[in-house]
């Protein structure tokens, strides 16, 4: 006999994106374009040097140091991991668990609600505004009736692109610290918009941001992410993440990419100002457009569906993503922020379907 998967794991399913063999592919929020040679050949030259026979860093303590120092934190205020998807994980095992909930709005990012099912942490949902930003008074009916011990916001909100301005943001937290509960923002996009909450972070505050490599570093293979917080809530989380869970490589590549951050500015700033021209190009074509803080665009075909908008760009070689899956987000497609070449050949690709 075959063991049991546990019951509430036997309705899930993965998050996956389809990975097609096509010229441009748009749709996994990726950096188009590498770091630099010079930070190549420098993690080359570091990983030569790994003393292989031992373990790593346990604390990550060149890294940690590193990045509190960009955020004018202590190390003991950050807290590093396997992707942000590893961060989400270790916070709902702290914080989550059996006889305790997650709260999220959606439409949002897909693995909050997935992680912490994995985790035994019941979720409770609520409803977004018709714009998809923040319904301030849906989000007190479901923290006052509900209490969860994480509350999960994700801004800029994947996959909308809707920024919380701060203002809301300290709402949302002053609402949660009243009865001793835990506010999570996502910014894996953050350094794409204006604004951030890392402006509210404190030591006697329940707030922690997580921020990923990912994207704005273009290092997504490294699968690298960190968390912002309170020491005390850093600490915790050394009781259940696994020992030595972030290897050697992955923290040299971390630390090697923060001393060209030159580099990665200049990346950001090239990616806002195509984000710009796409969204000029797309409102002329009949689509309705979201307004994005992030590396991404949300938009819906309004005279084709969108799975067959989907599969005309496919038939060009073009991958964007299908969002339809998300609730609320039926015939809707999500396009990666990509070079202007690439956003060239989107654009035609769009405009030879659309018409």
């Amino acid at each position: 006999m075959r063991p049991m998967l546990r019951d509430d794991l036997q309705a899930m399913t993965g998050y996956h994106s389809p990975q097609l063999d096509v010229a441009v592919r748009l749709n996994t929020n990726e950096s188009p374009v590498p770091p630099p040679q010079e930070f190549r050949d420098e993690v080359a030259e570091a990983v030569r040097n790994v003393d292989w026979n031992r373990y790593p860093d346990r604390g990550a303590s060149e890294l940690r140091s590193k990045l509190a120092a960009r955020y004018d934190l202590e190390p003991s205020q950050v807290f590093a991991a396997n992707g942000s998807n590893e961060i989400i994980q270790s916070v709902l095992l702290a914080y989550g668990g059996p006889g305790r909930s997650a709260a999220v709005f959606e439409p949002t990012y897909a693995m909050h609600s997935q992680i912490a099912r994995s985790t035994s942490t019941d979720v409770v949902v609520g409803e977004r505004s018709h714009d998809f930003a923040l319904d301030m008074a849906e989000v007190r009916r479901v923290i006052e009736t509900h209490q969860p011990a994480v509350v999960f916001l994700c801004s800029p909100n994947n996959p909308t692109g809707i920024v919380d301005p701060p203002e809301t943001v300290g709402e949302v937290l002053g609402m949660v610290e009243g009865y001793g509960g835990l506010l999570f923002v996502d910014e894996a996009y953050g350094q794409f918009s204006a604004v951030s909450a890392t402006t509210l972070l404190g030591e006697d505050r329940s707030l922690v941001v997580s921020r990923t490599f990912s994207k704005t570093w273009s290092m997504a293979a490294a699968r690298l992410g960190y968390l912002l917080g309170p020491s005390w809530l850093i600490e915790s989380l050394e009781l259940v993440v696994l020992p030595y869970h972030l290897d050697a490589v992955t923290q040299i590549a971390g630390s090697v990419a923060l001393d060209y951050a030159d580099a990665m500015d200049a990346r950001v700033a090239m990616l806002v100002e195509e984000r710009g021209r796409l969204v000029d190009a797309m409102s002329e074509l009949p689509l309705e457009v979201w307004p994005s803080g992030a590396n991404f665009i949300l938009f819906r075909p309004t005279d084709v569906e969108g799975a067959a908008l989907w599969q005309q760009l496919v038939d060009q070689s073009v991958l964007v993503r299908n969002c339809a899956s998300w609730d609320r987000l039926d015939g809707c497609l999500r396009v990666t922020v990509g070079t202007p070449v690439e956003g060239d050949q989107f654009l035609e690709a769009l405009r030879s379907a659309l018409t």
